[in-house]
């Protein structure tokens, strides 16, 4: 695989995501970060080391952490790389891994654009972003991200045939992705029947976002686009 000699973020490219922090975090979890976090945190380098797993999935903007911990349990083989800027998903996430007894999960607290930008092309085997705020105001529409730039980072690091999935229970977000993904021209996404996007497949647990927007009348949308 090859690697990029260098980092290059940014700084100037909009924010993704609100705020980072929310209620002060209970005496257990803050202790965890402390003792448990740096010991599965990913550093994103250049140098990347897989650890000896057979594949490596990044879920960008995890939330709760529901579908990142069901992934890691059912697929001991793979590492899973969580990338979550809000304080207290991270802190829910590492108490998960500390009570499942996880040794395949690495936690990122930060914009997952950062760990994209520190891995190798070709470095990943499938890719997660799950019901991502929609930022539904024309005026903020710049902040989703879901943009050329970014379909084209997900085409470099995944392998070909590997599964980029994306899932929203927001229609114009969904025409939105949908419209950038299919110009982008890299990824493949050729459904059958209504029932292979409305129906959420038996190896994507729900997350609690999808939770809310059931209780709240809305229908989730699941893709699952194949890197060419």
């Amino acid at each position: 695989m090859s690697r990029k000699p260098e980092i290059h973020i940014d700084p100037n490219r909009p924010r993704m995501y609100g705020r980072a922090k929310g209620k002060a975090l209970r005496a257990r979890q803050q202790a965890q970060m402390e003792d448990v976090y740096p010991g599965i945190k990913h550093e994103p380098t250049a140098e990347f080391d897989r650890e000896g797993f057979q594949s490596v999935w990044l879920e960008l903007g995890f939330g709760g952490s529901e579908h990142l911990i069901w992934q890691a349990e059912h697929n001991p083989e793979t590492m899973m790389i969580g990338a979550e800027p809000f304080l207290n998903g991270v802190a829910k996430a590492v108490s998960s891994v500390v009570d499942k007894g996880l040794s395949n999960v690495r936690l990122y607290q930060g914009d997952g654009r950062e760990v994209m930008d520190a891995l190798p092309d070709g470095s990943l085997d499938r890719m997660f972003v799950l019901f991502p705020d929609p930022w539904p105001k024309a005026r903020h529409n710049k902040r989703r991200i879901i943009t050329p730039e970014f379909l084209e980072d997900v085409h470099r690091l995944l392998k070909p045939g590997c599964e980029f999935r994306f899932g929203s229970d927001i229609i114009d977000y969904v025409d939105w992705t949908l419209t950038r993904v299919k110009a982008h021209g890299g990824f493949e996404w050729s459904p059958d029947r209504k029932e292979d996007w409305r129906v959420r497949p038996d190896d994507w647990p729900q997350t609690r976002y999808e939770a809310k927007a059931i209780r709240e009348g809305r229908t989730g949308h699941f893709f699952k686009f194949i890197r060419r």
